[in-house]
């Protein structure tokens, strides 16, 4: 998966911008720990800036964007750590799961070399609800195809804690539901290049094309008009944390 995002990553640091909001919920979630590994750590994002930070990442493309900071950059998988056992307080893996080879490996990996939580954002493949899948129906497929149950968290990792991660309108992070009361941001192609679920779909023009016509037309905004007065939406992405 290291190629498609040294394929897909190429703008990422500007399209995908921690949101501090969903960086709040991790940095409590990781709670005092003071060594954190940082498992497919892309571009850096919700590293916490005053910890002890090891990120691991195999991608070229999304090491060359991180910026300057003290963390310890190392280049690898998920599925093979290359740290003795029990050597971090905390780790973490950010909307990362899906893409590894062998999910449970890597996730016993994590839980091998961490003394604290294991703390994951990750998606719910069962949730249903969001509006874009009813003009690329085909997310659902791809979601169940490549996402963990929630029930599989606890048999690879033990005992976990799974609560709803909401997402704000403005949400600054350019992840699939980011702009999900920003409809007209999926017909930007620049946008959909930091989303790998677009690079992995293929062609779908058709329904981005229905989607523009009911733009145009307020179809979309007549359908979703109880979106325009929320804040924050439950979209199916859980914070997962085994202790």
């Amino acid at each position: 998966m290291s190629a498609l995002y040294d394929t897909i990553g190429v703008d990422y640091s500007r399209l995908r911008k921690p949101d501090w909001r969903i960086a709040a919920v991790v940095e409590r979630a990781l709670g005092p720990a003071k060594t954190i590994l940082n498992v497919g750590a892309g571009t850096g994002s919700y590293e916490p800036a005053d910890r002890s930070v090891t990120a691991l990442e195999p991608s070229a493309e999304m090491i060359r964007q991180r910026p300057a900071s003290p963390a310890r950059l190392v280049r690898g998988h998920a599925e093979e750590l290359p740290f003795a056992d029990r050597s971090f307080d905390a780790a973490m893996a950010i909307l990362t799961v899906h893409h590894w080879t062998d999910k449970k490996k890597g996730l016993e990996e994590m839980r091998r070399v961490t003394r604290g939580p294991v703390v994951l954002l990750t998606y719910d493949p069962s949730f249903r609800g969001f509006w874009l899948a009813d003009y690329l129906p085909e997310l659902v497929a791809l979601d169940e195809a490549q996402m963990p149950r929630m029930a599989d968290y606890a048999r690879w990792l033990g005992a976990v804690d799974i609560a709803p991660v909401l997402i704000p309108h403005d949400c600054t992070d350019g992840f699939l539901c980011a702009y999900w009361r920003r409809p007209a941001a999926y017909l930007d192609p620049k946008v959909r290049t930091a989303m790998s679920s677009f690079r992995l779909l293929g062609d779908v023009s058709r329904g981005l094309e229905s989607l523009a016509r009911d733009l145009e037309t307020g179809a979309w905004a007549r359908a979703h008009a109880d979106l325009v007065k929320r804040e924050a939406c439950d979209l199916g992405y859980r914070l997962v944390v085994a202790t």
